[in-house]
């Protein structure tokens, strides 16, 4: 299972840690506001008061042992750019960092977040559920439980189609939409040109290489395939 680290307890980073702990997994949330960090100690596996920018503090959280870490205390640059440098330093594999501004963000991946998101509260949901199925590309809660998601195409459902995939038998799920890359030879430029196009899939639509699966269902149902589909 995946281990995750939340770093900087404000509302976005609150409601990252509060999602990937409602999922099961590993979770250690880290401020240097004691009030922040017990808000979390209820949910979290492990909540750490620590000045994030002090290596040895870091190190002695258990850091090094999370899969992905999230920095999110977006408003305070010079500590979410220290803290991103020390990440990634210590060799975490994913990194997802809070931005402020372009300048922010450009910062930011240049020393070495491997994603960059300007997200308000509810954004803290959609994070926690793409960084928990990185297959999904898209990931919106319906309410009731329900999810659409959009879901790279994989090498078993290439060249069946979608009769054949039988997903609402077997996962719970139904595709509402197809989106593709399609290429063309522009007129006047003679360049090729690629654009996405929508498909409304019937039940003999034939998957393609690079199709994009746009998915509703129930969220462990949505889950599960896509889990599958890895």
């Amino acid at each position: 299972m995946r281990q995750f680290a939340v770093i900087g307890l404000g509302r976005f980073g609150r409601k990252v840690a509060e999602t990937l702990a409602k999922k099961g997994v590993p979770v250690i949330a880290i401020d240097s506001d004691p009030e922040l960090v017990s808000k979390v100690s209820d949910f979290v596996t492990k909540a750490v008061q620590i000045d994030s920018t002090d290596e040895q503090s870091l190190v002695a959280s258990g850091i090094k042992d999370v899969d992905v870490a999230v920095v999110s205390m977006g408003e305070d640059i010079e500590s979410s750019i220290l803290t991103t440098a020390l990440l990634k330093n210590l060799n975490i594999k994913e990194i997802v960092a809070r931005a402020c501004t372009p300048l922010h963000a450009q910062i930011l991946k240049m020393i070495g977040a491997t994603r960059v998101v300007y997200p308000e509260e509810d954004m803290g949901i959609r994070v926690a559920n793409s960084i928990l199925s990185p297959g999904v590309l898209e990931y919106i809660e319906l309410g009731a439980d329900y999810t659409l998601a959009e879901i790279e195409a994989k090498s078993e459902s290439i060249g069946r189609t979608i009769n054949e995939l039988d997903l609402k038998s077997k996962y719970g799920i139904n595709v509402i939409i197809v989106k593709r890359r399609v290429f063309e030879v522009g007129e006047k430029t003679g360049e090729t040109v690629g654009k996405e196009v929508k498909v409304l899939p019937t039940s003999d639509y034939k998957i393609k290489e690079g199709d994009i699966l746009v998915v509703v269902g129930n969220s462990k149902d949505v889950e599960s395939f896509e889990k599958h589909m890895k």
